[in-house]
């Protein structure tokens, strides 16, 4: 089984940036795809970047294109997040998860964390 733990969340001001990561343990990262997705209250979850290991590839929600960027350092099993010029309505809990290469289903979630951006 997979353990996933995301940091970086906080409270950032409209305008701002914050990194989020995702520690991968108990199996090797290159047998994953990761994602990162959030969920607001009372809004629906929401995929908003994939990252591939090998070969390296990314994908990128249309809703955060431009803003959002995620990337990976296999040697630390660790993928990332980075959003800039966040607006309030990105606040939400940030999670991130993991599904075997080539299945369908993301089987394994972080506990996610917090991003609230606010003036």
């Amino acid at each position: 089984q997979v353990k996933l733990v995301e940091s970086g969340g906080g409270l950032v001001q409209p305008g701002g940036s914050l990194r989020l990561s995702c520690s991968l343990s108990g199996r090797a990262a290159s047998l994953y795809t990761m994602g990162w997705f959030r969920q607001a209250p009372g809004k629906e979850r929401e995929l908003l970047a994939a990252y591939y290991w090998s070969p390296s590839a990314t994908h990128v929600a249309d809703s955060v294109k431009g803003r959002f960027t995620t990337s990976g350092d296999i040697a630390r099993s660790k993928v990332f997040l980075q959003m800039n010029n966040l607006v309030p309505e990105d606040t939400a809990r940030y999670y991130c998860a993991a599904k075997f290469r080539g299945t369908q289903d993301w089987n394994s979630w972080g506990q996610g964390t917090q991003v609230t951006v606010s003036s």
